[in-house]
Parts: structure tokens; C-alpha cells; sequence
């Protein structure tokens, strides 16, 4: 069942949606496209009519065909509303018409629920209108038949299908908001949970699509039906005081349209179209919420449109409009010379007008007009017969192209539809490179997320930026009019770091993929290192296991599928190398440890393993194979990282110690302690004490209050001074630190430090 579509009931007689219906006769053969008529719903002709306005010549005998199939597939199915649910898909293809689409996409309008609420499948759609018809019905119809765990998965899911589907035909994406702008209307008749429920995914995902495809009155409608269903106080509060002052503004538009046209003669423009209307609900409230001001001092809830011939006639009026009222500082943006995402242009200004009101003008020219009003439709060709709908022009269209790369390069459904809401529906900057091309970004986009919107290369090698000239951190916010310099270097490399301030999903994604590839690499070097260290102690080599006839048998039992997806998971420490040479040699003999030189390796790497394999997570992962570093000693709590170390899987060390400074930068992983293991770190503690009896059993008592054992201790004397080293076992930094601080009260005690190396 459609999941924006109201729950249907059958009637109590399959034929009962139909009682008043009056079919006709026809010459088709096939009853199910004889042609019929059902009461409080607009007939297939009706439809028709508004079709010839924009396609004349276009065969209508198919889009009869579907509109007759379609009303016998749904007899028996009734909205909540009670009306036949037939109504729905024949209101979506009048919505579809509007937009002036095609005969294909609106039969494929009307059929766009039949695939999902009846049995016939889309092969049969196919036989019965056309391939072009079906693909566009399958892009449509959700995914019923997959369990998820959650709600939120599953909205993915839907909007990943929609997405590929979309990739090959936009007449996917209209379709759906069509239906869903339709539902919204109809919204009342279902649960307030699932109104505000599929409120609030409208004015997330549907609202800001409608806006990126420019069809600017499905904005506005979908945002006022969600403002109802998700602010139901404040949305009728506003709509009231909206409609007491709705005659004084009314009067208010008349007087300023006709100043304007009268202003538009004198200068010369006397062929200008001047409307004026009121924003629409939401987009007052949102004024309202972000200023935090009442609807008294909303001053520009009126818009006035100027529509004249050309360019230059627009800046010719927004010339007139200044010099004739006074402008406000900071309230002019000029979308012809730098249009929106969605190529919306025009000239916005707000000015002073009469009663010293604050009114906005928008002034553009008919094709803009045009563009603004009918959105994506203005850009794509239809054609009966035959092709499906392909991007014409891609950098009208970047949007779409970012959204299927980031859909390319993301596993994670849940994490695919954050970074959309992010990357495609936030606020927009409009930054340039020095030679003045511009990249429109997501609000709080910095230096990198412009440096991957140029090229994925000029990502990777990036090292620093000059915004307008001066040099700033890569984390810096870049904000609208910002000129931005990348700096890049041959041998650069992406930083894990940037993950914690990009913000566009294509530098996220672009990020996130070359450093899975490194570290995949690291670990089938180091897992290539353990095999072979593994198949040595048998005698064997690496040539010879890879020859052996036994390999396809001990990878299936591992669960791996191919040699290097064994080395890969060796050096993430997801299979022991001793198991896979046991089972691919089960009769060799094991080799003495010494007499093949790797005993402390093998040794130091069992005895720390296993512990370490319980409280770190080495790239989130909780099975790597890890050490802790001696030099340094970490414990829970302190910033660690990984450096990679051959034959001895991922060794943990402080963030700030020296080694890790000198280590390649290429080796080194990212960790964090799994506080969920709570498994303890080793840790020496070191007391400088007077050299007096009593002290050492103060010290102990301390270590027995904070709950920590002490493995060995080890007291020496310097005359009259005595250095005490306790080696202890402690859960974390925070019962390492209280120790430590409570040893310092003991009296005779002059220092405690924590010996790191």
C-alpha cells in the first residue's frame, strides 16, 4: 500500500465504487479499457482538455487506456476519506498537467499505485502501455516487500530507489510529488502520529526537492499544508491575523501595484507586468522564528513581482524602483547575475515603500518567469514515443549529479539521508575561485568542501586556503562573496581530521573512501607480514599456500572469499594467521619458536592482544589485533592513536608521545578505548617520599582506598630521600589521576608523577 496514500477499506461489494458510474461503449476488445465515468471524479476527457493546451498533436489513445485500467484495477478501494480511491491518481495527473508534463508521465500518473495495490505487475504495465511507462511506475513504487529496522531506514531505502530511478528519469521525482503534495491535502482523515509523521518528512525531503526544481508554488503549498499538521497553534493563530488585516492589505498590493506600473511608464517600461502577492504562511512564520519578532513587524509579508522583456530592462526598473523609494541596506541579491542551484533568477529588493512599509520587489524577465513558475519543466524536453527524459545539461543540474555520487559512494542508508538533508536542502553560500567561477555550498561549508566541489584531486592534495587573499585554517566557515584559493602539494594526503568539519557529502564521501583504501592497504601489508611469519613456523611459504588445492576449502571455512581479502582481514586481526596455515596444512609440523627468530613477536603479541582487543576500537573496530605501547603506557581516558608496526599488528599510543611524531604518517590508524570492555591498563606510578618508616604502608592504603591493585613495587633509598615505583592496574584517567592527587596529601610525600617511559 502506498505509504503516502491513506489505508484503503474495500467496499462491502467489489463493484460498490462504481454504482454510479455510466461505462460506454468502445471498440477496444479489451473490457478493462472500456471507457468509464465515476461520480465526483473528473473524467479522462477533462483531463484531455487541459493536455491540448500545451500538446496539441499528441495521441491521446494511450492515456485513455490508462485512465480506464486504472478506475476497474482500484474498484473496491476507498479512502478514509471514503471517496474512491481512484480520485487520488486521476487528482495527481491533473497536478502532472499543470506542470506540463508528458502523455507517457501522466498515464504513468495515473498507473503509479497500480503495480503496488492491485495484482498487476509492472511486465504487464509494460505489455499494456509501453517499457517507458512501467520504468517510471517501478521508480515510483516503494519497497513493501523489505523488512527494516527502523522507520527511518526504510524512508531512506524509499528515497534511494527514487534516487537511481530519478538518475535515468525526472518524471520519477514529479511524480512523487505530485502524489504527495495530493496526500497532504488529504492528510486529516489519518492518525495526528502519522499526520505529523509524514509532515515532517515533507518539509525535510519533498519541500526543498520541489525548491531545488524550481517549481516554486509546490513549494509554498506543501510547506503551509506541513505548517498545519506540524504547528497547529501557531499555524491558525497566524492564519487568523492574517485574515483580519486581509482587506487592508489587499488595498495596500492595489495601491503599490499601481505606483509601480505608473513608475515602470515613466520610465520607459510601459509594457512591464507588475503583481503583488502575500508569502505564503510558512515563509512568514519562518521570518517570524528566526528574527523572533511578531507579525506586526513583518514588514515585507508582501512580495511585488516586476516582469518585463529582457536583462537590461530589469536593471533598468530596479533603477527606477531605487531612485523612487529608498533602498535597504543589505536586502539586495541579484540571482540573475548568480543564480540559484536550481537556476532561479531574478533581482530581489527590499525598500521602503508607501506608509513607510518595507515591501520587496522581485523583478526578472518572462523566460525567469517562466523558469520560477514551472521549474524543472522549463529545462526538459518531452518526447512521445520513445526516449525516457536524460540531463540535458549537467551544471543546471549539479545537485543531482552530487546526490547519485554521494549515493555511489555511501553503504549507509540512514547516513545517506542525513547528509542530504544537509548537503541539498540547507541554506546556500555563493563563493568563487580566483578566476571568478562560481561554487554554491551548503552553509557552514569550509575550504575542503570547496576544494572536492573544484575536484576530487584538488581535495586530496589540498594544504591550506586564502580566502580573499589572507590565509586561514582549512575548518574556516566560508560565507557568500568569499574568493577562495586552494593550495595544493603533489604529495598531500586527505585528513581523517576533516571528517570533524566538512560538511558537503561529497567531500565526506570523497574523505571516507581514501582513507578506507589506506588502511586497507596498511592491513594487508601487515596481514601479508603475519601470514607469512604463520606459514614459516610450518615450514611453508606464501607461494606454496597459495598453489595449494586445499585454499578454497580453508578460506570457506574462514568465511573469506579470495587471498586478499584473507591478508586484509589477517592485518585487522579478524583471523589468527596460526588458524588459516593449520588449516591449510593440518599435517605439518610446527616448527620450534626459536629456531625461527619470532618468538618475542609472537609472544608480545599474544600476551597484549587479548586485552588490548577489549578496550580499544581500532577504526571502530573492536577485533583488531593491538599492543599497548611501553613507552608511553596509555590508559583509559588518555587521547590515543595507532601506528601500524610489522609483526605486531596495531601498537596504541599516546597522542602526544614522541614515537608516534616520528612515525610515518601513512601507518598510522585512528583509535578510541572501548569503555564498554571495561577491561584495566598497567600503569607506574612513581612517589618521591622522605626516606621514613610508616610511608610505604600510607602509600598502599591509598592505592587500597581508590580500589586499585598494585602488581609489583619497587623502593629504593637516596639518603634521606626514597623513589617508590608502584606498577598498577587502573580502570581509567579519571581513578589514575584521583590516585595520584591523593597520594600527594600524604605526609611526607613531595611528588607523584606518572612515569610515561
Amino acid at each position: 500500500m502506498h505509504e503516502d496514500s491513506h489505508r484503503y477499506r474495500p467496499t462491502v461489494s467489489a463493484s460498490a465504487a462504481l454504482a454510479t458510474a455510466t461505462v460506454l461503449q468502445d471498440d477496444d476488445d479489451d473490457p478493462l479499457y472500456a471507457p468509464i465515468v465515476i461520480a465526483g471524479v473528473p473524467t479522462v476527457e477533462e483531463l484531455i482538455v487541459v493536455l491540448r493546451t500545451y500538446l496539441p498533436d499528441a495521441d491521446m489513445s494511450r492515456l485513455r487506456r490508462a485512465y480506464n485500467f486504472t478506475a476497474r484495477m482500484h474498484d473496491g478501494q476507498l479512502r478514509k476519506s471514503g471517496e474512491p480511491y481512484f480520485a487520488h491518481p486521476v487528482a495527481v495527473a491533473f497536478l502532472l498537467a499543470r506542470m506540463r508534463l508528458d502523455v507517457a508521465a501522466i498515464s504513468a500518473g495515473l498507473l503509479h499505485d497500480v503495480a503496488e495495490d492491485t495484482a498487476v505487475t509492472v511486465d504487464e504495465i509494460a505489455r499494456r502501455f509501453s517499457r517507458e511507462v512501467a520504468d517510471i511506475v517501478d521508480g515510483v513504487t516503494k519497497l513493501e516487500q523489505i523488512k527494516y529496522s527502523s522507520q527511518q531506514a526504510r524512508q531512506a531505502e524509499n528515497f534511494r530507489k527514487m534516487l537511481v530511478a530519478m538518475s535515468k528519469d525526472i518524471r520519477v521525482l514529479l511524480i512523487k510529488l505530485a502524489d504527495r503534495l495530493h496526500n497532504m491535502t488529504t492528510l486529516d482523515f489519518k492518525k495526528p502520529d502519522s499526520q505529523r509523521r509524514t509532515a515532517q518528512e515533507t518539509v525535510e525531503i519533498y519541500a526543498p526537492l520541489a525548491n531545488r526544481l524550481g517549481i516554486g508554488w509546490m513549494k509554498a503549498q506543501l510547506e503551509d499544508l506541513c505548517f498545519r499538521f506540524l504547528h497547529p497553534d501557531e499555524y491558525k493563530k497566524l492564519r487568523h491575523t492574517v485574515g483580519q488585516r486581509e482587506a487592508e492589505r489587499q488595498n495596500y498590493v492595489t495601491t503599490v501595484v499601481d505606483e509601480i506600473k505608473q513608475l515602470m511608464g515613466i520610465e520607459g517600461l510601459p509594457q512591464a507586468q507588475v503583481s503583488g502577492r502575500p508569502k505564503h504562511l510558512y515563509g512568514i512564520w519562518k521570518k517570524m522564528e528566526n528574527g523572533r519578532v511578531p507579525y506586526d513587524q513583518i514588514y515585507d509579508a508582501q512580495g511585488f513581482r516586476v516582469v518585463v522583456a529582457d536583462i537590461k530592462e530589469c536593471y533598468q526598473a530596479l533603477g527606477a524602483v531605487h531612485t523612487h523609494w529608498k533602498p535597504i541596506p543589505g536586502r539586495f541579491k541579484d540571482y540573475i547575475a548568480l543564480p540559484k542551484a536550481n537556476r532561479y533568477q531574478s533581482l530581489h529588493t527590499s525598500v521602503i515603500g508607501p506608509h513607510a512599509e518595507r515591501i520587496e520587489v522581485q523583478i526578472r524577465t518572462v523566460d525567469m518567469h517562466r523558469l520560477a513558475d514551472e521549474g524543472v519543466a522549463a529545462h526538459w524536453r518531452y518526447k512521445e514515443r520513445g526516449e525516457s527524459i536524460s540531463v540535458r545539461d549537467e551544471e543546471k543540474f549539479s545537485w543531482l549529479k552530487q546526490l547519485l555520487e554521494f549515493h555511489s559512494n555511501s553503504d549507509d542508508a540512514e547516513e545517506f539521508m542525513d547528509a542530504m538533508k544537509v548537503d541539498l536542502f540547507n541554506d546556500e553560500v555563493y563563493t568563487f575561485t580566483p578566476k571568478g567561477d562560481v561554487k554554491v555550498l551548503p552553509r557552514g561549508a569550509t575550504p575542503v568542501d570547496f576544494a572536492y566541489a573544484i575536484h576530487t584531486k584538488v581535495g586530496e592534495r589540498t594544504v591550506g586556503a586564502r580566502v580573499d587573499g589572507v590565509m586561514v585554517p582549512l575548518r574556516s566557515t566560508l560565507r557568500s562573496g568569499h574568493i577562495v584559493e586552494i593550495l595544493t602539494r603533489p604529495d598531500a594526503r586527505p585528513s581523517k581530521d576533516w571528517m570533524d568539519f566538512t560538511v558537503t557529502a561529497r567531500a565526506r564521501s570523497k574523505i571516507r573512501a581514501y582513507i578506507h583504501a589506506e588502511q586497507r592497504s596498511k592491513s594487508r601489508e601487515l596481514g601479508m607480514d603475519l601470514l607469512e611469519k604463520a606459514l614459516r613456523k610450518l615450514k611453508c611459504s606464501l607461494s606454496r599456500a597459495e598453489r595449494s588445492d586445499k585454499l578454497a576449502a580453508a578460506l570457506t571455512v574462514l568465511g573469506i572469499q579470495n587471498w586478499d581479502e584473507l591478508a586484509v582481514a589477517v592485518g585487522f586481526g579478524k583471523v589468527e594467521p596460526d588458524k588459516f596455515a593449520t588449516l591449510l596444512f593440518p599435517d605439518s609440523k610446527i616448527a620450534d619458536v626459536d629456531e625461527l627468530d619470532i618468538g618475542p613477536v609472537k609472544r608480545g603479541r599474544k600476551s597484549k592482544a587479548k586485552r588490548g582487543a577489549a578496550t580499544i576500537l581500532v577504526d571502530g573496530l573492536d577485533d583488531v589485533m593491538v599492543r599497548f605501547a611501553k613507552c608511553c603506557s596509555p590508559v583509559p581516558g588518555d587521547p590515543v592513536i595507532g601506528v601500524v608496526t610489522r609483526g605486531r599488528g596495531t601498537t596504541v599510543h599516546q597522542r602526544t608521545c614522541t614515537k608516534v611524531l616520528d612515525a610515518d604518517p601513512m601507518r598510522r590508524l585512528e583509535c578510541a578505548w572501548n569503555t564498554a570492555a571495561g577491561s584495566g591498563a598497567t600503569v607506574t606510578v612513581r612517589v618521591f617520599t622522605e626516606n621514613a618508616s610508616g610511608l610505604l604502608a600510607a602509600m598502599s592504603q591509598r592505592f587500597t582506598d581508590a580500589g586499585i591493585d598494585i602488581k609489583t613495587a619497587n623502593c629504593r633509598t637516596v639518603g634521606l630521600r626514597a623513589v617508590n615505583d608502584f606498577e598498577v592496574v587502573v580502570a581509567d584517567l579519571t581513578q589514575l589521576n584521583g590516585v595520584i592527587a591523593s597520594l600527594t596529601r600524604v605526609r611526607g610525600v613531595s611528588r607523584v608523577e606518572r612515569v610515561r617511559s
